[in-house]
This record gives C-alpha cells, structure tokens and sequence, in this order.
C-alpha cells in the first residue's frame, strides 16, 4: 500500500471533542486536509460553528454542535445526529479538557470532581457511545488526550493542578486497557500526551513559567500545530492499525531529559 493511501481519511468521518479551539482545532484541520469530514463539539457553540465554516471551505462535510462531555445526553445527540449525516463514525477524538490550579491543600473536592469528571469520565462516556457502532463495523480509531502531567509528578509551585495531573494519568491507564479490550475489533485506541503547547488552557502558566520551561525544554521552543498534526494524522489513518494502547509523548525532549 502506497503513502498516501496508508494515510487516506476520504470518506471517514471523525468527532473532535473540544474542537473549537487550540489542540481540537488543529486536529480537526489535519483530518480535514486529509479527507475526513469532521464533527467538531464543545461548550462553546459559536467557536465550534467557526471552525467548521473553515473545514467546509477545505471541501468537506463538517457539523459543530455544543456538548458538554459529562452529560450523557449530549454525547448522545452528537453521535446520533452524526450518523444521521454522514451514517459511519469512523474516528473519535477525546479532546476536551478542564484543569483547575491551586495548592494541593487548597485544592475544593468540587474542582477536583469537575477536573475528574470532563478529563475522565468525559473521555470514557464518550468512547462508550461509540464503540458499539464501531464494533458492528469491526473498525475504528480513538484518541485520547492525555498530558505529560499524567507521566510524573510537578514540584510545588510549578504546575500546582493535581486534579488535572491525577486526570490525564487516568486517562493514560484508561486507553492502555481499552486499547488491549478492543483490539481484536480491528478498533484502535491510543493517546497523545503533549507538553507545552500554547492554548487557552495553558496560557496561565506561560504567562507566569514560559521562558523557564522553554528553557530547561532540550527543544528550546513550544510546540506548534504543525508538532501535532502529522501525530494525530498517523493515529486515525490505517498506518497506525498495529499501535494498540499506546500514548506517545509529544513534548521536545521535556520527559526525557
């Protein structure tokens, strides 16, 4: 098989949770450049309905809905109203995230439930709701995205958001074991765990840490889009079909050294 069918998404159809914005985005438009139409969802209505103007402008089909990946309903209406559309989901990317930053000590038991609830059991409820399509098609990706705070501790002071930390390592365990559990489905499940990456999200912390961390990255720099989507590209297309359980660390060096 060629290159440039092994990385092929024409026809394939992918959801991008926390697609309005920063990572979502980015792999939305990689999706979409390589032929996939391409569901974005989030909280924020307007952000999704923008970047899907953007994906049809590239050709292909895309809806944007708003969703709030704790609420099963929501989750719901988007796979539903997804194959009602485009009739297959052939890739689902758990992107949507939540972090909350404050001393261990000070940290409220209903922001470490919030944290827990988006970043977790947002990624699991989603990924229920479409693996039994994709299991009666006995094909499918999903993407999980984890973090390198999932990886190893953060000194005090330096990135205090355990709720966050704690999440991403849950979702790191959690796509090890589906990935074995779905395997013989032909159903990959794998995950990116990426470092710094200018978003909303992180914006804080670099406004206060940004030159230190770009510093003591071997990298020397932040990551770009372009860091991303080649990776995720690789995940929802057949040249990943033997990758089971995997999340690969996206971070210049920083886990390494």
């Amino acid at each position: 098989m060629k290159n440039s069918e092994l990385f092929d998404l024409t026809g394939k159809t992918a959801i991008v949770t926390g697609g309005g914005r920063g990572l979502g985005e980015m792999m939305a438009q990689s999706f979409a450049e390589a032929g996939a139409n391409v569901v974005v969802c989030s909280r924020k209505l307007d952000a999704c309905e923008e970047v899907s103007k953007k994906l049809k402008e590239m050709g292909v089909g895309s809806l944007a809905f708003q969703c709030d990946v704790t609420n099963p309903d929501d989750i719901k209406h988007v796979v539903d109203e997804t194959l009602k559309e485009f009739g297959q989901i052939d890739i689902l990317v758990n992107n949507s995230g939540a972090t909350w930053g404050a001393p261990f000590l000070e940290t409220p038991l209903d922001k470490w439930q919030k944290v827990m609830d988006v970043n977790a059991n947002g990624t699991f409820l989603f990924s229920q709701a479409v693996v039994g399509h994709m299991k009666e098609r006995k094909q499918g990706k999903i993407i999980n995205i984890a973090s390198v705070a999932g990886l190893k501790g953060s000194e005090e002071g330096a990135m205090d958001t355990v709720a966050y930390n704690a999440s991403k390592g849950a979702v790191i365990s959690f796509t090890r074991d589906l990935g074995v559990k779905l395997a013989k489905y032909n159903i990959q499940v794998n995950g990116i765990a990426p470092g710094w990456f200018p978003t909303k999200m992180s914006k804080g912390l670099l406004d206060k840490f940004g030159e230190e961390f770009k510093e003591r990255n071997p990298s020397k720099r932040f990551g770009t889009d372009e860091d991303l989507k080649g990776l995720s590209l690789f995940l929802a297309t057949k040249a990943s079909d033997y990758v089971v359980g995997q999340t690969v660390v996206v971070d210049g060096g920083q886990t390494s050294s």
